[in-house]
């Protein structure tokens, strides 16, 4: 089955205009969350402030990785800078869990003595959170799409949204019964939800750099795909990579009967041409093999289990010259 590898794509500087936007907003949201907890005396407030400032911090690093990103390759990185997308996201992932466990353990201690909470403080500012992270996440839901970059950015964003309900929702149980116990145990739930979020999703970016396979791309249909070309006895060696977040890549060995041997061109292109309409892959690399001097006893992924001839022979068309 072809695989569809279109995605809907934005405007570099519109997006980059969005990202902005969004930084100065939950910049200026982060800091009067921490003035207001303080003064309020909410653990929940605060909490909500700093996963907001991890948003911050999360758009900025997001905001160079764009940047970077859309250097063309060079001496130092022949690849490209693509990948700094991947790394920026695992860093925003990472810090997500971090924060997480620090509120789960500040709730625990506050659920063991709840202070005075001041639950108008704590309404009004969960208030405007809530707009500022709604304008955020919908800054950014159409980009998310087609980046695991401003995904991470997003989901950051739509837990802020989510946690600013359940901040309203305390103050207002404070107003209403004065049960200060709330703000700490929503602080914990907040926290647990962004645990789940991180984890969710973490394993995307670290399959990436791991040189994983792209996981929206099957294995062995590629391989049956290739086997099935005529003239192609084996196939071994076999790497497939996502070389940026949408480019998968591939190289293996492929041997070649000794009767295809005169067509190795024709049947190098036909593979490429197969690789690329039926799976995307765009870029492929392929070293070919004659049956007399193919590689004995080789692993089919991976570069390992070889057991090569110790006869070399030359080509049939070196034998004759």
């Amino acid at each position: 089955m072809p695989h569809d590898h279109g995605h809907a794509h934005i405007d570099p500087d519109s997006g980059d205009r969005r990202v902005s936007i969004a930084i100065w907003a939950n910049g200026l949201l982060t800091v009067a969350q921490i003035v207001g907890g303080i003064l309020s005396g909410s653990l929940a407030l605060i909490a909500d402030a700093l996963h907001n400032f991890s948003d911050m911090a999360s758009l900025v690093i997001a905001f160079a990785a764009r940047k970077i990103a859309r250097r063309p390759a060079d001496e130092r990185m022949t690849f490209g800078y693509g990948r700094v997308e991947i790394v920026a996201a695992l860093i925003n992932y990472t810090t997500l869990i971090l924060i997480g466990f620090y509120l789960i353990y500040e709730g625990g201690m506050r659920m063991i003595d709840p202070p005075e909470v001041q639950g108008w403080t704590v309404v009004i500012l969960g208030g405007v959170a809530l707009v500022v992270d709604t304008l955020t996440a919908l800054l950014t839901y159409s980009m998310q799409k087609s980046s695991v970059n401003i995904r991470a950015l997003f989901l950051h964003n739509l837990s802020d949204a989510l946690a600013s309900v359940a901040v309203i929702v305390g103050g207002s149980l404070i107003i209403l019964y004065d049960m200060r116990w709330v703000d700490p145990a929503i602080t914990i739930a907040i926290a647990l939800y962004i645990l789940y979020l991180a984890f969710t999703e973490i394993g995307g970016p670290i399959r990436t750099l791991m040189l994983g396979s792209p996981p929206d791309i099957d294995n062995k249909a590629v391989v049956e795909a290739m086997r099935a070309v005529e003239g192609v006895l084996d196939i071994h060696h076999v790497h497939l990579w996502q070389m940026q977040e949408h480019e998968a890549a591939l190289d293996c060995h492929i041997v070649l009967t000794a009767d295809a041997w005169p067509q190795v061109e024709d049947i190098k292109q036909r593979i490429k041409d197969r690789l690329k309409e039926e799976f995307g892959i765009g870029h492929s690399s392929l070293e070919l093999e004659h049956e007399d001097t193919a590689h004995h006893n080789a692993g089919l992924y991976g570069h390992g289990g070889v057991v090569q001839k110790e006869e070399r022979h030359v080509h049939r068309d070196a034998e004759e010259s």
